[in-house]
This record gives C-alpha cells, structure tokens and sequence, in this order.
C-alpha cells in the first residue's frame, strides 16, 4: 500500500493507508500532547490501530520537532550569536545562566559592561556547541549512509574477531611457556575472586554499583527521543514490526533493549539459565576486563607475591565490533531476535551493542520493568531528561510498579544466607579487613532477627520449626525495625555495603564451588572436614521430584545466594515509612513462612519519570476507570491537573455491530447475585447453565465465557455435570476449560479454534454449531487473546470479578486510600472506589477479547443484576456504554440475542 500523507488539525501525519477518522483525531491529541509538554491519557480499543497512531503521530512530532531545532541552528550560527532559545533545548551542560534570560545589571549587581561580556561569552560558547554538534550528527549519518549501502561493512566485524581470537591465542601460549613456577597461595586457585576486597568508605561515588559504564558510554550526547515501553517482549516485537511498516520504517533510528537473558550470545553464560546468575557473570567478566586496563605499578609486588588464575573475559565484548553493531542497529528497525542475529554474525555483544546505540536513537523499544524501576534504568544507560516516555498496554501500570518494588524474603533463604554468610566468614575471615567484618556481622545479626520476628531460631533447621503462632500481621516499616530490635542500625549504610562490596555475589561463588548450603542443623561441624560437610547438606536422591515448569516460566535453578533476595527486602525497609507496609506471614513451619515488603504508594517511583521528561504518554485499549491514574499515580507524583489531558475515542465497528447487555434474572426469573455468598447456591449455578444453553442454541461458532476464579469455575461445572447441564451445553457446542497451567493453552486454543473451523465449514458433528471455551477473569486467556470473527461471536461474564475483600494486602490499600487521597462530601470512600474499579479492569480486559477490526461482530452479555448501577456502567469503555442496554428479565434479552445474530449471520 502507498504511503498517504494525512492532515489533522494542521498537522501532516504520514500514514500506510487512508486512517480512520478516530485514528485522525488520536495522532492530533497526541501530536499537541508533546508539543505542549502534558501528560496525557488516552484509551484506543483494541482493533482500532492504536500502535499505528501512536507511531505516525509521535514520530511526527519528533520530525517536526528536529526540523525546528535545525532551522533554529541554523539561524544562530548564520548570525554568529542567538537571538532567543525559544524552540532550542539547552545545551547538555550549559550553565543556569545560559539558559534562561541573562540578568539585567540591577538584578546582579554588576556593571553593565561585565554583564555584557558574560553574556556575549555565553552565546559565542552555545554557538561553539552547536557546530559541534552539528559535526557528530553529520558523522553519524555518513556513517550511517554506509552501512545502508555498502553490506562488505557487516562482514568487517567478523573478520576483526577472527584476528582478536588468534591474538588471544599467541598471548595464551606465550604466558604457558613462561609459566615456569608457581609460588605458595594462602588460599586454593581459583578462591582469590571470592575474597571480599578492602571496604574503606561509606560514601556515595560517582558511578553506581553494579553499573559496568565504559568510557566509550559517553561518547555522544543524547539527542531527544521517545522512549516506548510495552509489558512483553511479544507486544514489543509486535511494536517494531508496526514501525517497519510504516511510513517511518526507512528512516527511523530505532533500537529494542531487553534483559542479558534474551539478548546475550555468550553460550558458555547463557546456559547457566537463571536471570540473576546471567548478569552476575556478565558483570564479572566486564570487571575482569577492565581491572586489566586499570592495573598500575603499585599492583605489581602484590601480584607477585601471589599469583591469580586469570578470570575469563567475553570475547563479545569488543569496543571496535560494538561500535560497528551499535551502527547497524541505528541503521536499520530491528526487534530483539534480529537484534541477536545480527550480534552473533558480527560476534559482538547485542546487549551493549543495543546500549551505546541510545544516545543516537530517535525511537528507544523497552520492557515495562527497564523503565520503571531506577537502578535497572540506570544501568541501561537510560537518561529520562526531557524525552519523551509512551507506556502502552497500561491498564495494569499501578499494579506493575507495585509489584517491581514488592519484596519477599522466606524463612528458609533467611536461615540459608546465615548459614552460607557463617561458612564463608569462617573459610577467609582471617583475610577480611575490620570493616568488611563488621558489616558481615551486622548482616549476621539482621538475619538472625528475621527469623526471631517469625518466631524462628536461626540455628535450627527451618523446615523442622513449627511455629506456636500462624496468620498474618501487618507492620509499619518503624514498627517492624522497632519489633525486630533492628533500628539502631543503619540500613542505608549496609545497603550501600552490600552494593559496593557485592557479597552476595562472592556468597554465590563460594557455593558454587563447595556446593549449596542448604539448611542448617542444629550441630554444625567445624572447618575440618568443609567439603565433606557441604557436600552431604545437598539433597538426597530420594528428595521428591519436582513438579515440571509450566511454559513461560522461569525453568533455570534458583540463584544459590539468597542473601540477593535478603538485600533486596533491605533496600525495600529504606522506603519512607508512609509509603509501605511490612508482612509477617507465619504458615507452619519457618520455612513456609515469609516476611514480605508491600509498597503503598506507586507515585514516590513515577514521580521520577514525569519530572524529568518532557512528556508522557499512558496509552491502552481498555483504560477506564482512569480515576486511579490521576488520583493514585499522577496527583502523588506531584502533576498538577491542568497537566494531564485525557483522550478516548469510540470503535471503528458501525453501532449495529455490537449487541452489549446486561441481564438482571434468568429463564426462571431467579434473580442473577453472583455475590460471593450467593453464587455457590445451586438455584444460581442451574440458573447460569440454563442461560448459557439458549445463548448456544442462536449464537453462531465460538461463544467465550468468564467466570471469576478457577475455583468458581471447577465447582459450577462439576455441577453442571451433575444435573445434567453439561451433557445439554455439549448438543450445539463443544466445551473446553481454560487450564491453569500455561503450557496448556496454545494445545486447547488451538483445538478450540479447530473446532469452530469445521463447523464453519460444515464438518460439525450433528447438531453441534461451534464451541464454548469457559475462561477465567485475569487467567491467561482474559489478555493478550484475539478472539476474533468467529472465535468469539459472544462473550459472556458471569459475576463481578470483585478481589478478595479478606486480602490483608488488600486491605491495607484500601486504609492507606483512605487516608490520603482527597473526598468529597457524597462520594464513595477511595479504599471502596479501589475494589471496584480493580473489578471493573478486569472485566473491562476481558470483554475487549472481542472485536477485533472494523468488520467483526459480536455480543456481550453481563450476568449479574449489580452490573445495572449506573456508577459501575459508567466505568465501562465509552463504546460499550454508550451502547449498553439493562434487561431486567431474559425474555428481552435472549429476543434481542437472536434476532442480533440472524441479522449478522450473512455476515461471518
């Protein structure tokens, strides 16, 4: 199809083929939402092209935005000296005084000769920068210009591995021949690396631990762009696919960041599995690599005195290959697979090659977690500073950054890291110096009083403890130190000593070379004997199997240092006190039992990200209610309402399209209360039986069915089975369940996609007319699913799909809700608008499974009488309110169903 140039409001917006007008409308809000520096929210029905227009509309605006800082450049630089800075960024580093209005004399006190020559010096340096900055940008682009057109380039990488390797190897075999001896070590070869270096200072330095920044990092500044991020790789991979197929496709300086874990192409690192142990390795070996450039004469008689084993470098980890990788991301749009491709035939590391690429890139393409969760973002090199952020798929953000800073830490990684931290302070105690021993002491002791709170004892074996007290307790974070008799001790200081030392990685590799440290028993062996007694910790053969991975889960061992888990639950007891809660969980045993950090307020960590960008935009199909956006995340993060600017706009299905209803009573007029109390009664689970077998018997191929929970599910359709139900729902369609374990999925979408295919095609079995697939509220097929044309011709939601009110988790958000946020007279309380629009997201998600293009058809049918108050229909999406007809007994209702689907059967 040929790219058309659209215009919206005044604005040009190229575009693959004529867009819809709600298409139209999108690209302008959004256009005028990063000119104007807002925040924006918008909602786009799943269907209607929201990724194309968010792409042609943000990409628009960046087009116009550099075009105006290039005329406004040039202008500067033709006069020598700039007139104003309106449409001109700062410069990066130019000073306050450079970028606002100079001071008039009275202002600053100085004669107006010196104000004068301060401020012609100010303009002669911006115009100083801008021919700089002129110079890189036309670099880059020749640069890039060549590997565009010129593919002898992309073997240039190859060949200068193949001469590192063979230089490597003359180096090897010369340092054999000249290893004639070897002096006495203190400690075995290998073990150097695991002994704790000298910790001198509690004081911040410049470049955060853990963060491997190469000097080459800074080699640009970074131009302004769109940072996009999106909850999976899948939907990310998506993203890019729309982007190379628009109109911007050619030219878009593009780069999609993921984790070591999808990107790294090291396989001796890749198959140690685990996301943890992958970056722990990866980190090493850049440490490795640069404590080689960086070892100086003073090193030299200690190195003598004791000789170390080499420790392994990545050989993907080449400046000059990543530089030519870096060019090749920016010459052309690449998801993350052929990101990888590209990194194993150049033999360059994907995942820095992906990093140096930023400062350059126009469009940054990145999970949810790289973005909202600081020390990852900075590690990634991410600099958030007037850009601009797009969070698609963002109906669940509040709950996302909740979770990422939610930390929980069992009773038996407590006991192990006291144990492992006990064995190695006994194996190089000696060669630690007074301040390492400290702090492991401190460690030691905070430990030992986790357990205590439990009500554990941390020399005993946790699974043998049984506790005199199960249930849960909640915890301010003041109380918990106070109870846990740890609040005389500084936690940001052990933070930053568990950061900088990296313990937990030391830990790591102390077991990863005697074998895990398991569990402790009450009579612990002495150092005689260390392996032997490590080595009969493991567990036996006889230890019960373990129960196979589900499919998209995490299948690689756990990390063997749990003091990584324990660090991260300090981190979290630093949050402020208002902002978090601490729960005790005692189920049983010690082992079982748990202490967990439950973050309150998800705007101390946006607040960040809406500071320093220049705009950001939440964008989902199903955004409603959007109240816990402005009242929970954006208000607590400091915006002011006239920032924010919200955009919804209807479906592209014509009204006649959609048959939305709600019913209040079944076929027998039992009034439908799905109520937590109510729905297990018989009367109401025949009663759901008996509507779903008239919905089967006129609706055409694939009906799709939510119940709450899969408790609710299995316990309606053993009865069903019973009664008899189930055999009569199975005379007009085959019935499938939504299985719990996600390996099962893909096998029974797939059968029930089949089934509805040869119904279509008139290979039914007898009076069969398609399949019914009972799905579960916020299971695996509620998103993500296209349930599109026949698969999904009515959706039917049985109950509310309210969360469990009992939850103390719950239930402390709802007090802190309470608490805080604003309410006015009339109006419900926060904590219970909370429950119900968690409900109303849900159902929301679930419902959008339909629908798909402009063509499809469908019906939704809500069974539950509570669905009928206006305040809960007023969180639906507008295009189904708007259209949402209340049926208080079924008789109208089933007429409408039929009647809907004989008009629309001509159709499908």
């Amino acid at each position: 199809m040929a790219d058309k140039t659209q215009e919206a409001g005044g604005i040009h917006f190229p575009f693959p083929f004529t867009p819809y007008a709600i298409q139209k409308d999108f690209m302008a809000a959004l256009y005028q939402v990063l000119e104007a520096g807002k925040i924006g929210i918008f909602e786009s029905p799943t269907g209607t092209g929201k990724s194309l227009s968010l792409i042609c509309g943000a990409l628009s605006w960046l087009r116009d935005f550099e075009q105006k800082k290039r005329q406004e450049e040039e202008r500067l630089l033709g006069a020598g000296a700039p007139a104003s800075n309106e449409g001109l960024a700062p410069a990066p580093g130019l000073p306050p005084s450079c970028q606002g209005s100079p001071g008039t004399p009275e202002a600053t006190g100085e004669p107006d000769w010196i104000t004068q020559f301060v401020q012609k010096k100010e303009e002669r340096d911006l115009v100083d920068r801008l021919k700089e900055e002129q110079v890189r940008r036309k670099k880059r682009e020749e640069r890039l210009q060549q590997i565009r057109h010129n593919g002898k380039l992309r073997f240039l990488a190859k060949r200068m591995r193949q001469e590192d390797e063979e230089t490597e190897r003359l180096l090897r075999v010369s340092s054999e021949m000249l290893a004639t001896g070897t002096e006495p070590e203190q400690v075995a070869s290998g073990e150097e690396e695991l002994v704790l270096a000298d910790y001198e200072s509690d004081e911040e330095k410049g470049v955060p631990s853990g963060v491997d920044v190469d000097e080459d990092d800074l080699d640009e500044e970074h131009v302004t762009k769109i940072y996009y991020c999106s909850r999976t790789h899948s939907q990310l991979a998506q993203f890019v696919h729309e982007v190379q197929k628009s109109p911007f496709g050619q030219d878009t300086r593009l780069v999609s960041l993921g984790s070591r874990q999808n990107l790294c192409v090291n396989g001796d690192v890749r198959k140690l599995g685990s996301v943890q142990l992958i970056n722990d390795r990866c980190v090493e070996m850049q440490r490795s690599k640069h404590e080689k450039k960086s070892i100086t004469e003073e090193d030299e008689p200690r190195k003598r005195r004791r000789r170390q084993e080499p420790r392994a470098t990545c050989p993907f980890y080449s400046h000059e290959r990543l530089q030519l990788l870096r060019d090749e991301v920016l010459a052309g749009v690449k998801d993350v697979e052929q990101l990888v491709a590209l990194g194993e035939e150049a033999q360059a590391c994907p995942y820095y090659g992906g990093r140096f690429a930023i400062p350059a890139a126009q469009l940054v393409v990145l999970p949810y977690q790289m973005l909202l969760h600081a020390p990852t973002r900075q590690a990634a090199g991410i600099r958030l500073q007037g850009q601009v952020v797009v969070i698609d798929e963002a109906h669940n953000l509040i709950d996302t950054i909740t979770s990422i800073h939610s930390v929980e830490v069992r009773g038996s990684q407590l006991c192990q890291a006291h144990n492992q931290l006990l064995q190695y302070t006994e194996r190089y105690g000696k060669r630690l110096k007074a301040k390492n021993l400290m702090y492991i002491k401190q460690l030691l002791y905070l430990l030992e009083k986790f357990v205590a709170v439990l009500g554990g004892n941390i020399k005993q074996n946790p699974n043998m403890q049984s506790l005199s007290q199960a249930g849960t307790e909640l915890k301010t974070i003041n109380d918990f130190l106070f109870q846990s008799e740890i609040d005389n001790i500084n936690l940001f200081k052990v933070r930053r000593y568990c950061e900088k030392s990296k313990i937990s990685r030391k830990l790591l590799g102390f077991t990863e070379r005697y074998g895990a440290v398991l569990l402790p028993s009450v009579e612990q062996p002495k150092l005689s004997g260390f392996q032997d007694f490590l080595q009969s910790l493991r567990p036996g053969a006889t230890a019960a199997p373990a129960a196979p991975a589900e499919a998209g889960e995490d299948r690689s061992p756990r990390p063997t240092s749990p003091l990584m888990h324990v660090e991260g639950f300090l981190e979290a007891l630093t949050t402020a006190n208002q902002d978090g809660r601490v729960i005790l969980s005692r189920q049983g045993s010690l082992s079982q039992s748990s202490l967990k950090f439950l973050l309150l307020n998800p705007a101390v960590h946006f607040a960040q990200v809406v500071k320093e960008c220049r705009a950001v935009v939440i964008a989902g199909g199903t955004m409603q209610p959007v109240s816990d956006f402005r009242e929970q995340l954006l208000a607590g993060a400091g915006v002011e309402a006239e920032r924010v600017v919200e955009f919804s706009c209807g479906h592209v299905i014509p009204p006649d399209h959609i048959l939305p209803l709600i019913i209040c009573s079944g076929p027998s007029n039992q009034t439908l209360d799905f109520t937590y109390q109510k729905r297990g009664l018989p009367q109401m689970m025949d009663e759901t039986g008996r509507i779903l077998c008239n919905l089967c018997n006129v609706v055409p191929g694939g009906v799709v069915c939510f119940f709450p929970s899969y408790e609710y599910q299995h316990q309606v359709c053993t009865h069903w089975e019973k009664s008899g139900l189930l055999a009569r729902l199975t005379i007009r369609k085959k019935i499938f369940q939504e299985p719990r374990r996600a390996n099962k999925v893909e096998q029974v979408l797939l059968q029930y996609s089949r089934c509805i295919q040869h119904c279509g095609q008139g290979q039914a079995r007898g009076t069969e007319t398609g399949a019914l697939l009972l799905s579960v509220v916020g299971g695996k097929m509620s998103e993500g699913i296209n349930f599109s044309d026949d698969l999904g011709r009515c959706v039917v939601m049985v109950g509310m799909p309210y969360p469990n009110i009992m939850s103390p988790e719950l239930q402390e958000k709802m007090a802190y809700l309470d608490q805080t946020l604003p309410r006015a007279p009339g109006q419900a309380r926060p904590g219970k608008v909370l429950v119900e629009n968690l409900c109303m997201k849900a159902v929301n998600q679930s419902i959008g499974r339909a629908i798909r293009h402009q063509k499809d058809f469908a019906s939704i049918v809500l069974l539950d009488q509570r669905y009928a108050s206006p305040a809960i229909q007023a969180k639906l999406p507008a295009w189904i309110r708007d259209r949402v007809e209340v049926k208080a007994t079924f008789g109208p209702a089933f007429a409408a169903l039929r009647k809907f689907h004989r008009e629309k059967a001509g159709l499908s």
